[in-house]
């Protein structure tokens, strides 16, 4: 069984992040979406909170699971007996700080490939960043997050605003 870990803060989750999930799953036995801890980080949603909502998002992918971790994703995949790190491109401007980071994980864990799956047209805009930018100044941000997520997204963000 061939594995990946998909890495990545998902503060708060999007439609972007979605898909990459969906094109992983179809290439990959098994796809672990991996809540990254940065303890560095101030995050709207708790990795608790996190990890729900992309179960929630995920629920209908029966080779999709989800997990945290506060650790090198590399370790992290080894442990995991993953084959590879996914990682999505939105422009090429993601890919300088991806690939460096590919060859570090490598360095780490030189059982493990990084995939880098890139953004589709209707995505390739989309970030956590601007989810949170229109919502605190109140644009519907349907379109951009999954309808799974959409209410708890919401509450939170326009808490904070």
């Amino acid at each position: 069984m061939t594995k990946a870990v998909y890495p990545g803060s998902f503060d708060p989750v999007t439609n972007g992040h979605l898909e990459i999930i969906r094109k992983a799953a179809a290439l990959f036995d098994h796809v672990v979406v991996l809540v990254a801890v940065n303890a560095a980080k101030n995050c709207t949603f708790s990795a608790k909170e996190r990890v729900q909502m992309l179960r929630d998002c995920t629920a209908d992918m029966p080779n999709v699971t989800v997990d945290s971790s506060d650790g090198l994703v590399a370790h992290y995949a080894g442990q995991a007996d993953a084959r590879a790190i996914v990682k999505g491109l939105r422009a090429m401007s993601d890919f300088d700080a991806e690939f460096q980071q590919a060859l570090v994980n490598r360095r780490l864990n030189p059982h493990v490939e990084t995939v880098f799956i890139p953004a589709g047209s209707d995505s390739m805009f989309l970030s956590s960043g601007v989810v949170k930018q229109v919502c605190a100044l109140h644009g519907d941000i349907s379109a951009f997050v999954p309808p799974q997520a959409l209410p708890q997204i919401i509450a939170r963000l326009k808490a904070k605003s």
